[in-house]
């Protein structure tokens, strides 16, 4: 039959899985790093999905597709709750990116550096978005340096290689729920001091692409032309892309 259904644009989907959860139906899924509709039988063309994707890759189109099937929905959320259940230890939010994985640290240095206190490039306080002010003097004439929550204990090396001569400012795209908060104050930072320069650094996770997008998004919305500088740690503590 023809009906409304959820139609994708692979080009556009960055993978960030905000319209995972917005499916009560189960029916969109992360699949090789881009969102796929699982099954014509688990959408039910309403487009609940739709004001989550940042990207704009998800639309409602019309065309020959299986009926929807509700004792299958119910199924499959059956199956889906199981699953998070069994697996709870290993995925506690549902997303691929939370999977345990045990690494091998880098201990290259010897026991006089590690007694050896390394000196801290920290130069404003607080750090975190929630608790900053706008207003604050550090913002002046600075050089930012917005980073993911999780980089700092990703990256060995992060004092030195990011946080030198920069302001920090730091949260998570996925964890935190006040986006829209977020770009608002942002946005206020950039309009009310002279920002030379933003470096944006993130997990290469695809739920940490957000904090490049919300930092565009605020310098879009403060009117201020600043260079944004995106910068791209993975878990083992490599630079895969901006540097």
């Amino acid at each position: 039959m023809k009906r409304k259904i959820v139609k994708i644009d692979k080009e556009k989907c960055d993978g960030c899985g905000l319209c995972v959860p917005a499916c009560k139906e189960g029916a969109l899924q992360i699949i090789d790093g881009k969102a796929k509709l699982v099954s014509d039988v688990y959408c039910d063309g309403l487009g609940a999905c739709l004001g989550e994707c940042p990207q704009g890759a998800i639309t409602i189109e019309e065309r020959e597709a299986e009926t929807f099937d509700k004792e299958k929905v119910e199924e499959r959320l059956h199956n889906l709750q199981h699953k998070e259940q069994t697996t709870s230890e290993t995925l506690p939010c549902g997303c691929p990116a939370s999977a345990a994985q045990t690494l091998e640290p880098d201990l290259c240095c010897t026991d006089d550096e590690q007694t050896t206190k390394h000196p801290s490039a920290l130069g404003n306080w607080p750090v975190q978005l929630k608790l900053l002010n706008p207003m604050a003097s550090y913002f002046a004439d600075a050089d930012l340096l917005i980073s993911a929550d999780c980089v700092p204990f990703a990256f060995g090396n992060f004092h030195h290689r990011f946080l030198r001569d920069k302001t920090l400012i730091m949260f998570c795209p996925k964890l935190d729920p006040n986006i829209e908060e977020y770009i608002e104050k942002l946005a206020a930072i950039f309009s009310m001091h002279k920002i030379n320069s933003i470096t944006a650094v993130r997990m290469e996770v695809p739920c940490c692409g957000g904090l490049s997008r919300i930092a565009q998004t605020a310098i879009a919305k403060s009117g201020k032309d600043i260079a944004l500088k995106d910068v791209v740690v993975n878990i083992k503590g490599d630079v895969l892309d901006g540097e």
